[in-house]
């Protein structure tokens, strides 16, 4: 918190997920930092609220950032503000890379007292409970600890459906991604809907294990990319550690008990203003037929739905060199399965924008629907790809 003169906004990030410096107040306006994530360099999550702010336009400067983990990502990028914590829209947002250090300019006139402004909507440690304890009181959803992190929280994990292919959904690896958690509700909502008919399809053939925040000490700290100690846990997959990665050994661990037929890992990304899908291209065991059936599951995803596109995204990886370290990339190799990651944006979906919200938790939630019932269509024809 920062405090000067009767008429200065107040600014405060003490609480979950909050990440800010105030290095400046004066009247309405602020400079302000964000934090490293703790232990590294990484920088790019903020979230803060300005009080004392009714009626008042804010010109709120965050600066440095012309050195955060992905300069790219703010051209074009609305920061997301709120005022009820629940509706999240998009303020007035102007990037100038020259101006000390690499400066985002967001400006906004609340109504209210407070306004709270994010990189993107916030998914907090209280609606993260929530959601545990809502879906593991539906019938035939279990709840499984599958271990703690550095900082001593559980790693969540529910299990829904009685059939024999096995699924693995996990989110917020990195945990500044807070769009991969509100996927997860959508997802989840279809699952545990009596009356949704893929629903229904999908808990009588497959068996999911879902693990909505796979980073949640990186989560609470309001970092971007890594856990209690700086560690990237994308990069953990070919070795984890209970020194430096239990949650990725934890989650490893649990799907090797299990196996794993297919797997989404969810994320955002910072500068392509896009949703997307990354495969597994370049896997030492990599096969025809296992590259067949992620193509064939883009294919319809993308027939389903307007939000998803295949002609942007990460260049594939030569064959043979795929990065085993992460995740998506582990899994096909180490078990034989289709695997990817998903990638929505922080910015708008360039290909249908939303001026108001941009990418927004609703059009996460759809997404997490979308991507199920891409994955009911998919095993109703999994066969055909290898004929």
């Amino acid at each position: 918190m920062a405090t000067g003169k009767a008429d200065d906004i107040l600014i405060h990030a003490h609480f979950d997920s909050g990440n800010i410096e105030v290095l400046e107040l004066k009247g309405a306006e602020a400079r302000l930092a964000i934090r490293r994530d703790t232990g590294s360099e990484f920088f790019q999550w903020f979230h803060f609220r300005v009080a004392n702010a009714a009626g008042r336009m804010l010109v709120l400067r965050i600066t440095g950032l012309a050195a955060s983990a992905y300069p790219d990502g703010w051209s074009g990028y609305r920061a997301a503000c709120s005022e009820d914590r629940e509706y999240w829209m998009r303020a007035e947002t102007t990037w100038e890379r020259e101006v000390d250090g690499g400066t985002l300019t967001i400006r906004h006139r609340p109504a209210g007292d407070a306004a709270w402004f994010a990189y993107f909507a916030p998914y907090g440690a209280e609606r993260h409970d929530d959601l545990i304890a809502g879906a593991a009181q539906e019938p035939g959803v279990s709840y499984r600890c599958l271990g703690t992190s550095l900082d001593g929280r559980p790693i969540d994990c529910l299990e829904v459906g009685e059939g024999d292919v096995q699924v693995w959904l996990y989110a917020r690896q990195h945990p500044g991604e807070t769009m991969a958690e509100w996927w997860m509700e959508g997802a989840l909502e279809l699952l545990t809907d009596p009356a949704d008919p893929w629903g229904r399809t999908l808990r009588e053939k497959c068996c999911f294990h879902i693990v909505p925040n796979a980073n949640p000490d990186g989560s609470a700290r309001g970092h971007l990319r890594t856990n209690a100690i700086g560690v990237n846990l994308n990069r953990e997959w070919h070795a984890p550690s209970a020194e430096r990665s239990p949650e990725v050994l934890a989650i490893r661990n649990a799907m090797d008990e299990t196996g794993v037929d297919f797997a989404i890992d969810v994320h955002g990304d910072e500068a392509i203003a896009a949703v997307f899908l990354a495969g597994f291209e370049g896997i030492p065991s990599w096969t025809e037929e296992q590259g067949a059936h992620y193509a064939r599951y883009r294919a319809i995803l993308e027939r389903r739905t307007p939000d998803f596109q295949t002609r942007r995204g990460y260049p594939t990886a030569r064959p043979g060199k795929a990065n085993l370290a992460m995740s998506t990339n582990q899994l096909a190799e180490r078990f034989g399965c289709v695997s990817m990651t998903l990638e929505m944006p922080f910015k708008d979906n360039d290909d249908l924008p939303c001026p108001h919200q941009g990418w927004s938790p609703e059009r996460s939630r759809l997404l997490g629907r979308e991507c199920l019932a891409a994955l009911g269509e998919w095993l109703e024809t999994r066969g055909q790809a290898s004929r």
